[in-house]
């Protein structure tokens, strides 16, 4: 039995489940067998989403938050709180119940999966699971790793998708992986915690110009040794990696809102809306305009 306490869809959400008889063939390729995907979504600011499963799953389950807040409980142990920037593995099999909060209500990307080595991908994960940290230089690969699933799943179920998208799955069980063995010592946790102090300046700034020597000076650093240990923990230069974020903040004004293309480009500080479409395209890989014909919720 499934306990389900949800508003009627979220605005933009993405959701598609597989179909179980085209996934009992495929599951049986040696590409696919290891891990697959059968269900993947977005729900974003999901005010009332909570999901009560007492008999657990038959598929492992991957919630990452992105924004607000949530909890959960696995096998009636004690309610863990998932925050923004973390994530949390399910195991099958496992009772489990979990919310957004009503105050700050969570935006996550989720996946289910399963394969016969499933468990080999999510080591030591058990009833007592707690949230893992994922690095700011992968939150982006995450996002990024999940658009690049729904968006080839929506264009069919053909094998070569599904062998794709299952490649992409052992990725993003990696990088889980990685984020929860990973140690730290106490110069990176400081660093770590000055490199989101300056992307959570970033995101609060998105409908502004910022300087890199703003930013550098944010941190308190000078610009070479900021540019240096934020790309090292990020992967990107820190304007790119801001530009990035406007266009997320993007995406969802071309899904939640009505104003044009020209008015979104201002309202992100962009002077030259020929500028922001052809930046839009090099992050997302298709126009502003083709971005809001394929929107989904």
């Amino acid at each position: 039995m499934e306990n389900i306490r949800i508003q009627e869809g979220f605005s933009s959400q993405k959701l598609i489940v597989l179909p179980d008889h085209i996934m009992k063939e495929y599951a049986q390729h040696p590409l696919i067998r290891p891990l697959h995907i059968t269900d993947i979504g977005y729900f974003p600011h999901a005010l009332h989403h909570y999901r009560e499963r007492p008999e657990g799953s038959g598929a492992h389950i991957v919630i990452y938050c992105t924004e607000g807040e949530g909890w959960y409980r696995l096998d009636g142990s004690k309610v863990q709180v998932l925050q923004k920037g973390s994530a949390v593995v399910i195991p099958a099999q496992t009772a489990h119940e979990y919310a957004s909060s009503e105050e700050h209500p969570w935006s996550i990307y989720w996946w289910h999966m399963k394969g016969e080595n499933a468990a080999d991908f999510f080591p030591d994960v058990d009833g007592h699971a707690e949230p893992i940290p994922v690095p700011v230089e992968k939150s982006l690969k995450i996002v990024e790793l999940f658009d690049e699933c729904y968006e080839l799943l929506q264009k069919g179920y053909s094998l070569n998708h599904i062998i794709y998208v299952s490649q992409l799955a052992c990725h993003l069980a990696a990088i889980l992986r990685f984020s929860r063995l990973q140690p730290l010592s106490s110069l990176q946790q400081r660093n770590k915690h000055d490199i989101e102090r300056t992307v959570r300046y970033m995101t609060g700034h998105l409908e502004e110009h910022i300087s890199l020597g703003d930013l550098a000076a944010q941190a308190n650093l000078s610009i070479p040794h900021f540019t240096q240990l934020f790309k090292k923990a990020t992967g990107y230069p820190p304007i790119d990696y801001y530009l990035r974020l406007k266009i997320q903040l993007a995406c969802q004004h071309l899904d939640l809102t009505e104003q044009s293309i020209k008015e979104i480009s201002h309202r992100l500080g962009f002077d030259d809306p020929y500028y922001f479409s052809r930046l839009f395209k090099k992050i997302m890989g298709s126009s502003p305009s083709e971005y809001r014909e394929t929107r989904k919720g």
